[in-house]
């Protein structure tokens, strides 16, 4: 049986599955329940400085977009930080880790942008015994408008400074969660890797506003008439999030970075995925809050079935092997050539690889009459764009077959050539120029 044992900072779990900063570890209650259902760890709901609490509306916090069979795809979500007193907050951390020794529990903190608020609030925290804090630089709603949240991720310098802060005024490891809604997100991970950040979690929320009511033409969720933009979450965000992860475990400055991922994780193989481009934590949030707390039992049985049959005796021994794989286009095998073939035996003539190629594409796949409908790849037109792949209904029907004997008939040129990227094609310009 793999071994699941996670090792993130020095912060020891069971599993690498804990539960994101969010509505579902708010509360001592909330967080006992999920380490019963065999949670790794959590990162406790966003605490704020001492005071007069938060207040959050009444009314609709959330929104959603669903698929056609009702399945949820994206959740958006405009609640604030916790409103429940720091002082009770406090004292439930240290009452959940006194009695859950083996989890993960790290403190996520949201305090105004000077250093004697985050200082002050550093050593409340560190009372706790907690494991670790995390840095919420990514609410994109109500928190940003006070100067908090994404506006301080959008501004790599501000990282950077918060970051040294909490360096300097606590022992426990700092993880800097970044926010997506930004143009490059290496910038603010290079700038918690240069104010001393331990770890970077991503990604959090992307702005957002879910659909629009048009009878009563106003946001779908509204509060007395009214709405506002949101931070969304859930399956629709994952292509964001595995992109954003894969830019800091590649980049140059925060290779090798710790990274605590997040974005719409609802298998094993999500989480697998996030693992195999760094991670070294998944934090899930989406899913538990959909199918409930006891989700963790197929993460964790997929995620060791997947080891087992891989041979993967524990997750360091495929973490990061994909990251290797990825790279910027301009270094792609331009002579790399695929063609799509269709499986016969496999085809229903539904007829929308023929289609959606006539309209959309490049003309590559012809319909005949004989005996019945046919449809077939002509390979003088094909440039094996994977759109007919994509959207068969049938699995396997159509594949993507690499091409590696003959001449193509679509170029004249042989199959199998030299790799060739943009850097080195003579179509170049700068490569022009250079000769």
């Amino acid at each position: 049986m793999a071994d699941l044992r996670s090792d993130f900072l020095g912060i020891k779990s069971p599993n690498p599955f804990w539960l994101a900063s969010a509505p579902p570890t708010d509360r001592k209650v909330n967080v006992e329940r999920a380490f019963r259902a065999g949670w790794g760890g959590v990162v406790w709901k966003t605490l704020g400085e001492a005071g007069p609490p938060v207040v959050n509306v009444s009314g609709a916090r959330y929104g959603a977009i669903h698929g056609p069979d009702r399945r949820l795809i994206a959740l958006n979500n405009i609640e604030l930080i916790t409103d429940r007193d720091l002082e009770i907050n406090l004292r439930e951390i240290k009452e959940v880790k006194r009695a859950w020794p083996d989890r993960a529990l790290v403190t996520s903190l949201m305090v105004p942008c000077d250093e004697e608020s985050w200082k002050a609030i550093l050593a409340r925290v560190e009372e706790t015994e907690c494991d670790g804090i995390e840095l919420n630089f990514g609410c994109p709603h109500g928190m940003s408008e006070r100067g908090m949240g994404s506006a301080v991720g959008q501004v790599p310098e501000y990282v950077e400074m918060v970051a040294r802060w909490c360096k300097a005024h606590t022992r426990m490891p700092v993880i800097v969660k970044l926010t997506p809604n930004i143009s490059d997100i290496r910038q603010p991970a290079r700038a918690a890797k240069q104010g001393g950040a331990d770890a970077v979690s991503l990604i959090n929320t992307v702005n957002s506003i879910m659909g629009i009511d048009l009878d009563r033409m106003t946001p779908d969720v509204a509060i007395d008439g009214k709405g506002t933009h949101g931070g969304m979450c859930g399956p629709a965000v994952k292509p964001i999030a595995l992109a954003m992860v894969a830019e800091i475990a590649r980049d140059s400055v925060t290779r090798g970075l710790p990274i605590s991922a997040i974005g719409g994780v609802t298998t094993w193989r999500d989480a697998a995925e996030y693992i195999a481009l760094g991670a070294g934590t998944v934090q899930v949030c989406t899913a538990a809050m959909t199918y409930g707390f006891r989700i963790v039992e197929e993460l964790t049985s997929g995620l060791a079935a997947y080891m087992d049959r891989k041979g993967y005796a524990r997750i360091d021994d495929f973490r990061g092997r994909a990251v290797a794989s990825i790279t910027d286009w301009q270094h792609l095998n331009l002579n790399y050539v695929a063609k799509a073939h269709i499986h016969q035996d496999l085809c229903i003539k539904c007829g929308r690889c023929h289609i959606v190629c006539e309209d959309t594409s490049h003309q590559a796949i012809v319909a005949k009459l004989d005996g019945g409908r046919v449809f077939e790849v002509n390979e003088s037109e094909c440039v094996g764009c994977n759109l007919c792949v994509l959207v068969c209904p049938v699995e396997g029907c159509i594949t993507l077959d690499h091409q590696t004997q003959g001449v193509d008939p679509r170029t004249g040129l042989a199959y199998e050539r030299a790799p060739l990227p943009w850097t080195a094609h003579p179509n170049n310009p700068a490569v022009k120029a250079a000769e």
